[in-house]
């Protein structure tokens, strides 16, 4: 299903779920983003309800509304992080980013040994060496295969990976490079009773996964949910939260916050021991206002859309002769869908997309990243095609 208007019910991918269009209608109306936009990957713009939210805070901010009752968007975010995830109200935390849920996580597993692909996003990637540097944790790359640098990682390598030292694999749910869906079912039994964390940015709230495979789950809400900046959260496991340590946790993650007497206090019991301090009141209403729009319609709505403009993508670019450098089977992607150029064109080919009002990623010197969303109409991927179809 593309983008436009539309009647009767829309149904959620494999789910058999149905929502009422003037649901459908009414969130895809929310968002304003230019027709060519397709750069949800790197910044998925907020809907304006989220900018509503926003909106109101800051003015009730500034008329001297108390912060515990600006706070109170804390505790809706965090409700519906939890139904969303499936996780434990108690195993939910918020954070500014997918960086520092992965900091919190690093720092606070018992010692030993952590499988990270040398491929993952940077943020997944700094956060073990940060806690390696500090002598928490050991880093163990995950083995390459052997002339494919941006291979999958797959259960089998995992399993052929880990070890008796290992405490941890880290994964990502989506490769920001190729699209490429991560088998989180695959990758739990591969990991055993280690823990598998797991930075879901590049999916959570486009894929319709079972997320409590994962013991750690960290999520940004900047592109995918479309919350904006400063927003994400962390949910864990119970095994997690047996396991962590708040190294990196502060004055409000603890019992009796308030009680300013001078001694440490006893961690609180769940995810909330990883609180620093006090988040911002705005990213909390912005992260729930976001949330609470993809519920109105459903993941598994939205996840049929993305992945069926992705399907339409996909087959022009091929039916034009374009190099598809990300899976083609519905089951193995998400919303990015990656374009193969000629070597050393990709920034040339992403100045001719700019010129045509399209907003790509360029990944090195030979691929195009697109990334479409449940908004994405055909006028945006036909402004794609006639720059990547060589007709401009």
């Amino acid at each position: 299903m593309t983008s436009g208007s539309a009647t009767g019910t829309a149904t959620g991918a494999g789910t058999g779920a149905t929502v009422p269009c003037s649901a459908l209608d009414a969130y895809l109306a929310s968002f304003a983003e230019p027709v060519g936009y397709l750069n949800f990957g790197s910044y998925g713009p907020p809907s304006r309800d989220v900018v509503e939210t926003i909106g109101r805070l800051a003015s009730a901010a500034s008329a001297g509304v108390p912060s515990s009752g600006l706070h109170a968007e804390d505790e809706r975010a965090l409700a519906a992080v939890a139904r969303l995830t499936g996780f434990d109200r108690g195993g939910v935390a918020l954070t500014g980013s997918t960086s520092l849920g992965l900091m919190q996580i690093a720092f606070g597993l018992p010692r030993g040994e952590v499988v990270v692909s040398s491929a993952e996003f940077p943020s997944n990637l700094y956060a073990w060496w940060r806690s390696e540097e500090a002598g928490l944790t050991t880093v163990r790359p995950l083995p390459a295969v052997p002339g494919q640098p941006l291979a999958p990682v797959t259960p089998e390598r995992v399993a052929d990976a880990v070890g008796p030292d290992t405490v941890a694999v880290a994964v990502s749910a989506v490769d920001f490079r190729t699209g490429t869906v991560a088998d989180l079912a695959g990758l739990r039994e591969a990991v055993g009773d280690r823990l598998l964390v797991v930075d879901g940015i590049q999916g959570f709230g486009v894929l319709d996964a079972d997320w409590t495979l994962a013991d750690a789950l960290v999520v940004g809400g900047q592109k995918w949910l479309r919350a904006g900046w400063g927003t994400g959260f962390v949910a864990l496991s119970s095994r997690a939260l047996a396991r962590l340590r708040p190294v990196l946790g502060g004055w409000t993650g603890v019992e009796g916050a308030s009680r300013y007497d001078g001694v440490p206090h006893a961690p609180l019991p769940g995810a909330q021991r990883l609180s620093v301090t006090n988040g911002s009141p705005f990213a909390s209403g912005a992260l729930a206002t976001a949330l609470e729009q993809l519920e109105s319609v459903g993941v598994g709505v939205v996840a049929s859309r993305v992945a069926d403009t992705a399907g339409d993508l996909i087959a022009r670019l091929e039916a034009a002769g374009v190099p598809v450098l990300s899976p083609v089977e519905r089951s193995r992607r998400a919303g990015l869908v990656v374009a193969g150029v000629a070597k050393g064109e990709a920034a040339a080919v992403g100045a001719r997309l700019e010129a045509a009002g399209v907003t790509a990623t360029v990944h090195g010197d030979d691929r195009v990243r697109l990334s479409v969303h449940a908004t994405t109409t055909p006028a945006a991927i036909d402004a794609a095609l006639t720059v990547l179809g060589g007709r401009r």
